[in-house]
């Protein structure tokens, strides 16, 4: 009797495991598109069928057999495209609290609402993004959350802090959890000095940096009068994207002004954030080298247009003025060189989830629709080193899927208003199943 009970005892558990392995198998998941983007070669495909298995994508091709049991997704009305991804992001900036809500609230505030605006990020159709500076590691905290499931957002890269000299907008400080108080500069990204940069980056990095954001010069949306002033020295800047490159981590440069770009192309960087006062020379420099540039050109119209209702000083305004319309111009002179371009707005000094509307910011300045988006995709996923895992609508990649109504190659808007959102093989907006 006991012999029988051990045999039906291990059946029982033999018939548990089979089944708890069949409710483990990756769910697959079949989408009809009408029309595919697709970003590798430049062209839109007709009547294709994606088949994702779990988190990846399986197989992707016209007339692809439907898998028995799997979910169906009709977008065969609809454009379909990678998930697309934003380069320059502030998370847990929020233009509704002042321009420099990032470093004037404590970490505490910030966390409060970050996740409210991953979710608009994600929810406008970007799944991937760059998060180039926050304070007390809120981002690398959000980042976590997002990976572990317990919030709705992008994948993200962060920063951690953004690394500059002392009197550059790193300066700025940040406010103490419990009192407001700006922070004590070793919580901070301050540093001068080759040997305290390095310390920082390796600071920055062990905390779980992705990438490295520095100031290489002066700002726009900052207490300094002159905008694009150098921060640091040539053999400074050095310094920080050796140490950088040497842990296996990219940087990325905020510069507008047009030495301070040379220098940090010189020294090395993966992109140049803004880049709004880059001269002729330097646009060669980043040609040859392979240098991104990542201009912000939408944002100019939201802080000229939102900032003075909120009492922001005239001499921001006025830089902002004068500096948006040349970096519009330059932007359009870098396209026309060849210049790599990145796909990058500076969300979170607009409101998050209108990342979309650089898009036709950039087909006026001189990109075709296909090129803007391309920026957005598989360019973003090369700077980011994730051509094997975002981009394009690939076997083998992440799911990250949308969709739009309509053709964005023939209006490029519609990129502002996404219907449908996929990342990792989960449906977070849109779609009926059949």
């Amino acid at each position: 009797m006991f012999k029988k009970i051990v045999v039906l005892a291990a059946l029982v558990s033999l018939f548990s495991f089979a089944a708890a392995a069949q409710d483990a198998k990756p769910k697959l998941i079949a989408i009809k598109a009408g029309s595919l983007i697709d970003t590798v070669n430049g062209r839109v495909l007709k009547d294709q069928v994606i088949i994702i298995e779990g988190e990846r994508i399986k197989a992707v091709g016209p007339g692809l057999a439907i898998p028995e049991g799997a979910d169906v997704i009709d977008l065969s009305n609809m454009t379909v495209l990678p998930g697309l991804s934003d380069a320059h992001v502030h998370i847990s900036g929020d233009p509704t609290q002042g321009i420099r809500s990032r470093s004037t609230l404590s970490g505490v505030q910030l966390a409060t609402t970050s996740h409210v605006f991953a979710r608009r990020t994600l929810f406008a159709g970007f799944t991937t993004v760059r998060d180039l500076g926050s304070i007390e590691f809120v981002s690398l905290a959000l980042k976590r959350a997002i990976d572990a499931g317990s919030v709705a957002g992008p994948r993200m890269l962060v920063a951690n802090y953004y690394i500059g000299a002392t009197g550059s907008p790193a300066d700025i400080g940040g406010g103490s959890p419990l009192t407001g108080s700006k922070l004590p500069p070793e919580m901070t990204g301050v540093a001068d000095g080759p040997d305290a940069i390095r310390q920082k980056v390796r600071w920055n990095i062990r905390l779980g940096a992705d990438v490295i954001k520095f100031g290489a010069s002066s700002g726009v949306l900052s207490d300094e009068k002159v905008v694009g002033v150098a921060k640091y020295t040539q053999e400074e800047m050095d310094a920080l994207v050796d140490e950088s490159t040497r842990l296996g981590v990219k940087v990325a440069a905020h510069s507008h002004g047009t030495d301070a770009i040379k220098m940090a192309v010189k020294a090395g960087v993966a992109s140049i954030e803004h880049g709004s006062l880059i001269d002729d020379e330097g646009i060669r420099m980043m040609k040859q080298r392979g240098t991104y540039l990542s201009a912000d050109i939408y944002v100019s119209d939201y802080i000229l247009s939102e900032y003075s209702k909120r009492g922001v000083e005239e001499i921001v305004l006025q830089k902002e003025r004068v500096v948006g319309q040349k970096q519009r111009e330059n932007f359009k002179k870098a396209v026309e060189a060849g210049v790599k371009i990145a796909f990058g707005t500076d969300a979170g000094v607009y409101p998050h989830g209108m990342n979309g509307k650089q898009f036709a910011y950039m087909v006026q300045w001189g990109m075709t629709p296909m090129a803007a988006i391309q920026a957005a995709t598989v360019n973003n996923a090369d700077l980011f080193g994730m051509s094997d895992q975002i981009g394009s609508i690939t076997a083998g990649k992440f799911a990250d899927i949308i969709a739009v109504e309509g053709d964005p190659i023939a209006n490029i808007k519609l990129l502002e208003d996404v219907k449908f959102v996929m990342k990792g093989g989960t449906v977070y907006k849109g779609a009926a199943r059949r």
